[in-house]
C-alpha cells in the first residue's frame, strides 16, 4: 500500500462524522467536485461531437466510447506509481491540476462545423432552417430547394415545398459530413488526453486512501464506500443539471467552463487541506523523492500518445463483412488492440504473480476478485450506453416535456414575484441541509463559518437564477429538458437510495441475511438488462412522432440505478478486501481496467445502434426507434442470462473468498 503508517488515525473516535473517520468527508468533497466536473463534461460530450462537430453517430460514439475507456484504463499504471513512488496524495493533486486543464480545453471549440451532403458523388452543402419550431435540413439541386427526408427502407427522398418527391436516393448513395476545423479537433482531442493522464493519477488513489480510513474488520468499510460513492453521484446531480441547460443556452463553452471550475475546486479542496489528511496516502517508505519530476513528466508526453490514439480511432474503417472473429480483432483500431491486449495480459499475469508470492488462501481470493473483476466488465458495457446511446436516444426519440412543470410555470407567470420566493425557499433550504450535513461532527464556529460560506453560494445561485429568468428561462409553458440532462436520473436515484441500500446492507448483515458479494453482482446484471427491457416495453406507446414518453427512460435509470448500487460501492470495497495487501492500488488499478474494456465495447454497441443523421438531425424516427429498439432488445435479454449465470457459480465463488462479506 502507498500509505507508511496509517493506524494512529484508524484508532481515534473524536469528531466522527456520521459514525465515519473525520477524513471522510474531506475525500467525500474532493471526490464530489471532480466527478462534477466529469460528469458535467460526459452529459454533454456525445452530443457536442454529433452537434457541434457533425460527426456521424458511429464517430461520436467511437470516440466517447474510447475516451471513458482511456480514462478507466490509465489508473491501471497510476495505482502502480502511486504504491511505488509517489503516495496515493501526490498523485492526486497532479491528476487534479491535469483534469482542470483538460475540462478549460474543451471550451474552445470554434464556430460549429458546416454540414454537406454527398449524394452519388456530388458534393452538396447543406442549409438548416427553421420551421414550426423545428429545424429542416435541405439542399440546392437544378435551382430547386429540396427537403431532405429518410425513408423507413434507409433511403433518402429529396422533396420539394410542397412535399413532391422530386429524387429517391437509394441506400448508400447519400453521405452526410460537415466542415471542420482540423485546429479546433486538435484542441478537442489534447483536452481529453490531459483528463484521460489525469484521472489516472487520481480515480484509484482516492479511493485507495478511503479504504485506508478502516482497519482489517471494520464493517463498516462497506457503508464508508456507499457514503463515498454517493459523493461521487452528489457531484453528478449538481453537474449534469446545470451543464446541459448552459450548453444549450449559453454555448458549448459555457456547459464544459462549469465542469472545470468544479475540478478546480476539488484540486484546491485536496491541495489545502488544512492537515485533516496527514498520515494517509503518503509516500511509501524507500521511494526516492527525486523521481517525482520524471514521473510528471513522463505522464506529460502520454498526452501525444492519447492524441494519436483518439486520431487512429477515427480514421477507423471495419473490415469487411467475412473476415471472421481474428480478421476482425486483428482490424480493429490500436486502442482496441490495446484495450483487450492490456486486459488478457492483466488478468491472468497479476494470478501468476499471486500464485509465486503469496500463500494459497490469498491466491484463491485473488481468484475471485478477477472472476467478479470479468462479470463486472459485461456489467459496464451494458450500463454505460447512458453517455452515448441513450443520450442519443433520449435527443432523437423520447418526449423530454418535464409535464408537472406545466402548472409551475404558469404560475410563475401569472404571479412573477413566486418565481423568485420559489427559488429563494428552495436555495435557501439547501443551504441549510448542506450546512447540517458538512457540518456534522464539527465545532461549532466551523459550522458557523460553514454556513456562512453556503449562504454566499445560495447567494450567486439566486442571483444567478433572476439573471436566467431576465433570460427567458420559466417563460414558456412547460420545461423541456436538454437530452444531455437524462442523465441526472441515475444520479438522482443513486443519492436518494444509497442511504437506503446502505441501512438495508447494514440491517440484513445483522440478521445473517445479507447476500454475498457474488449474488450482489449477480443482481446487478440482472437489474441492468431488466431496465433495457421496461424501455423497450414502453417503446410501444410511441407517439405518432416516434417519440417515447420521459417516464420510460427515467424508468430504465431507476432500475439501472438499483442495479449499480448493488455492484459499484460493493465492488470497490470488495477490492479492497480480497487483494493482497502489497498491490491494493494496483488492483483497484485493474478495477478500472475492467471498466475501461467495458467503455470501450460499450461504444462498439452504441456504434451498432448508430442511424443516418444530417447535419446532426436524424432523417427519420421511425427508422431511429426500430434501431434502439432491436439493439436494447438484444442486450437486456443477454444481460439477464448472463447474471442467472453468475447466481449458478456464486457458491463456489464465496468459498474462494474465504469469509470476506
Amino acid at each position: 500500500m502507498a500509505q507508511e503508517d496509517t493506524n494512529f488515525a484508524r484508532t481515534t473516535t473524536t469528531g466522527e462524522w456520521f459514525g465515519h473517520p473525520p477524513q471522510l468527508k474531506r475525500l467525500f468533497t474532493t471526490e464530489m467536485w471532480e466527478r462534477f466536473g466529469y460528469y458535467g463534461m460526459r452529459a454533454i460530450l456525445t452530443l457536442y461531437l454529433a452537434k457541434h462537430f457533425l460527426f456521424n453517430d458511429t464517430t461520436s460514439t467511437g470516440i466517447y466510447g474510447g475516451f471513458t475507456a482511456l480514462v478507466y484504463l490509465t489508473p491501471l499504471i497510476g495505482g502502480l506509481i502511486a504504491d511505488r513512488y509517489l503516495g496515493s496524495k501526490r498523485s492526486v493533486k497532479f491528476g487534479a491540476i491535469l483534469m482542470a486543464v483538460g475540462y478549460f480545453m474543451l471550451c474552445f471549440g470554434g464556430e460549429a462545423a458546416k454540414p454537406y451532403a454527398t449524394i452519388e458523388g456530388q458534393r452538396y452543402d447543406v442549409t438548416v432552417t427553421e420551421t414550426a419550431g423545428s429545424e429542416v435540413r435541405s439542399v440546392e439541386m437544378s435551382g430547386q430547394r429540396l427537403e431532405i427526408v429518410g425513408n423507413d427502407d434507409k433511403s433518402v427522398s429529396l422533396k420539394t415545398a410542397d412535399g413532391v418527391e422530386a429524387k429517391r436516393i437509394a441506400p448508400g448513395g447519400f453521405q452526410s459530413d460537415g466542415e471542420r476545423s482540423q485546429l479546433h479537433i486538435a484542441i478537442l482531442l489534447v483536452g481529453l488526453s490531459l483528463v484521460t493522464v489525469g484521472n489516472g493519477f487520481f480515480k484509484p488513489n482516492i479511493s485507495t486512501i478511503v479504504g485506508s480510513l478502516y482497519a482489517d474488520g471494520d464493517r463498516r468499510r462497506d457503508a464508508g464506500f456507499t457514503i463515498f460513492y454517493m459523493g461521487i453521484n452528489l457531484g453528478s446531480l449538481i453537474s449534469q443539471f446545470f451543464c446541459p441547460i448552459l450548453a444549450e443556452s449559453v454555448g458549448w463553452w459555457a456547459g464544459f467552463g462549469l465542469a472545470a471550475i468544479g475540478m478546480t475546486l476539488s484540486w484546491v479542496l485536496f491541495q489545502f487541506d488544512g492537515g485533516r489528511l496527514d498520515g494517509y496516502g503518503e509516500r511509501p517508505a524507500g521511494a526516492d523523492p527525486r523521481k517525482d519530476w520524471l514521473i510528471y513528466g513522463t505522464a506529460l508526453v502520454c498526452v501525444p500518445l492519447f492524441f494519436f490514439l483518439f486520431t487512429n480511432l477515427m480514421a477507423y474503417v471495419a473490415p469487411e463483412p467475412g473476415k471472421g472473429l481474428l480478421g476482425y480483432l486483428l482490424g480493429l483500431p490500436i486502442m482496441g488492440k490495446l484495450m483487450f491486449g492490456t486486459f488478457l495480459l492483466a488478468v491472468p499475469g497479476i494470478l501468476i504473480w499471486a500464485l509465486a508470492s503469496g500463500s494459497r488462501v490469498e491466491f484463491q481470493m485473488m481468484v475471485a476478485a478477477m472472476v467478479l473483476i470479468v462479470f463486472n466488465t459485461v456489467f459496464w458495457t451494458l450500463f454505460e450506453q447512458a453517455g452515448s446511446s441513450l443520450t442519443l436516444f433520449a435527443e432523437r426519440n423520447t418526449v423530454l416535456e418535464v409535464g408537472w412543470t406545466r402548472g409551475l410555470f404558469a404560475f410563475f407567470n401569472a404571479y412573477p414575484f413566486t418565481y423568485y420566493l420559489f427559488f429563494a425557499l428552495l436555495l435557501g433550504g439547501l443551504g441549510w441541509l448542506l450546512t447540517w450535513f458538512f457540518g456534522n461532527g464539527e465545532p461549532a464556529a466551523t459550522r458557523r463559518k460553514m454556513g456562512a460560506g453556503f449562504a454566499l453560494v445560495m447567494t450567486a445561485g439566486f442571483i444567478g437564477m433572476v439573471y436566467a429568468r431576465a433570460r427567458g428561462f420559466a417563460t414558456d409553458e412547460v420545461y423541456v429538458m436538454p437530452a444531455g440532462q437524462t442523465q441526472i436520473f441515475n444520479a438522482l436515484f443513486i443519492v436518494a437510495l444509497a442511504p437506503v441500500f446502505g441501512a438495508m446492507w447494514n440491517a440484513m448483515a445483522r440478521r445473517g441475511v445479507e447476500p454475498s458479494i457474488p449474488v450482489k453482482f449477480a443482481l446487478a446484471l440482472m437489474g441492468v438488462g431488466a431496465g433495457f427491457l421496461l424501455l423497450v416495453w414502453g417503446a410501444q406507446f410511441a407517439d405518432a412522432q416516434f417519440k417515447v414518453g420521459l417516464v420510460w427512460l427515467a424508468g430504465l435509470y431507476l432500475v439501472h440505478s438499483m442495479a449499480e448500487l448493488c455492484i459499484s460501492p460493493v465492488g470497490l470495497s470488495m477490492i479492497t478486501k480480497l487483494s493482497m495487501a502489497r498491490i491494493v492500488g494496483m488492483m483497484m488499478g485493474v478495477w478500472f481496467l475492467s471498466i475501461a474494456v467495458a467503455q470501450y465495447v460499450a461504444g462498439m454497441v452504441a456504434q451498432v445502434a448508430s442511424v443516418e443523421t444530417v447535419g446532426g438531425q436524424v432523417t427519420n424516427l421511425k427508422v431511429s426507434l426500430d434501431t434502439y429498439v432491436g439493439v436494447f432488445t438484444t442486450i437486456g435479454w443477454i444481460s439477464i442470462g448472463i447474471g442467472a449465470v453468475l447466481l449458478v457459480v456464486a457458491v463456489p465463488l464465496r468459498k474462494l473468498m474465504h469469509g470476506v462479506a
